[in-house]
């Protein structure tokens, strides 16, 4: 049995960036899940299937194979064996994946593959439903959150430095949405688990968020 850590929170709350820092310091491998979801985001919209018809999401999952590969340590994601890496950041496909990830054929087409994943490795995984729903006994689950202005902040830096046009409230209230979406959804909503631990990292560096994580690690 691999050694699990769970890291759930909101949009922004920066899991993936710890995740993979807490891995390398610990020499888990680091799967994101985010990143398959957003893998299956980039085939509806090539298929131009309309987030709200759960019908027609379910059918484009028919012909769609998400897989995980690593190179150098670093997780790529393949959809059909083409790599899609390089793609998956966008606020379009960011949307896309949140609408699309509350719908169950979606969830069922990725759920086996993560968790064959924790079965065999020792891994730490991050989204919104990884303490609840996909790796429920795990050694350790991490609640990561911070606020939403901090949230839209980072994410507004981050844009700004890639030469991005964009506009800070419009982040904020992209955040808020999403918040509210995940948290309200009828299939695995976006909450903090029971024995999860809160880190609420809106006035911690990074590196302090490492460290407080890696302590509860083994």
């Amino acid at each position: 049995m691999g050694y699990n850590v769970a890291i759930d929170g909101p949009a922004g709350a920066g899991k993936s960036t710890i995740a993979k820092l807490v891995a390398k310091k610990k020499g888990y491998i680091y799967v994101d899940t985010g990143a398959m979801y957003r893998g299956l985001a980039i085939h509806f919209l090539k298929k131009k299937a309309d987030p709200e018809d759960r019908q027609a999401v379910a059918e484009a999952c028919r012909d769609a194979e998400v897989t995980i590969g690593y190179e150098d340590g670093v997780q790529q994601i393949y959809l059909n064996g083409e790599n899609v890496t390089g793609m998956l950041r966008t606020e379009e496909v960011g949307n896309m994946a949140s609408k699309t990830s509350a719908i169950p054929e979606v969830r069922e087409k990725l759920l086996e593959l993560q968790r064959s994943l924790a079965r065999e490795k020792d891994v730490i995984m991050d989204g919104r439903d990884i303490g609840t729903n996909i790796l429920p006994n795990a050694d350790v689950k991490i609640y990561l959150t911070a606020s939403v202005e901090t949230r839209a902040r980072r994410r507004y830096d981050e844009l700004k430095e890639k030469g991005t046009d964009c506009s800070l409230d419009e982040i904020a209230r992209d955040i808020r949405e999403r918040d509210e979406r995940d948290m309200t959804r009828e299939i695995a909503p976006l909450k903090k688990a029971e024995d999860a631990i809160l880190v609420d990292s809106s006035d911690m560096t990074i590196q302090q968020v490492v460290d407080e994580i890696c302590g509860y690690c083994r």
